[in-house]
Order: C-alpha cells, then structure tokens, then sequence
C-alpha cells in the first residue's frame, strides 16, 4: 500500500468513526488540538488501521504521533516494502 493510500483510508476512517470532515484532515492536522481525537479515541483508531492493514499495531509504534502525517509515517515505517 502506498503512502498515498495509506492517507486517504486513514481520512476515510476519521472521516466515518469520528464524524470528522474530510476538509479538516491533512498531514499538519495534530490529532489531540485540530481533530479532538483523544486517547480512548486513539485506541479505537488503532483497531480500525489494523483492520485496513492487517498488520497488529502496538501502541509504542504511535506514542510519539501527534498529526495525521505522523500517522501515515508511523504506518508507512510498519508496514512491509
């Protein structure tokens, strides 16, 4: 999966699970302050990217994720080439 898809199912999720809109999801949006994603909402997102990627995701691999780029990075950096 390529980053850029990787970006648009992450915006699809937001978008469907939080009821996020599409405008306000882009790379720089910081999850907690721009997004209202908090942490019980993280874990819900954790659970809905293993879904897209079937890869398990441990919460260590995100503590230092803080936008909707460092999201895709972080998935980028666990997933196979």
């Amino acid at each position: 999966m390529t980053r850029d898809e990787l970006h648009t199912r992450l915006v699809d999720v937001l978008e469907r699970t939080f009821d996020i809109a599409r405008e306000r999801i882009h790379p720089e949006a910081r999850l907690g302050e721009d997004l209202d994603i908090d942490s019980i909402d993280a874990v819900d997102l954790l659970v809905e990217l293993k879904q897209i990627t079937g890869v398990r995701l441990q919460p260590e691999a995100f503590k230092s994720v803080r936008t909707v780029g460092d999201v895709v990075d972080a998935l980028v950096a666990l997933l196979p080439p």
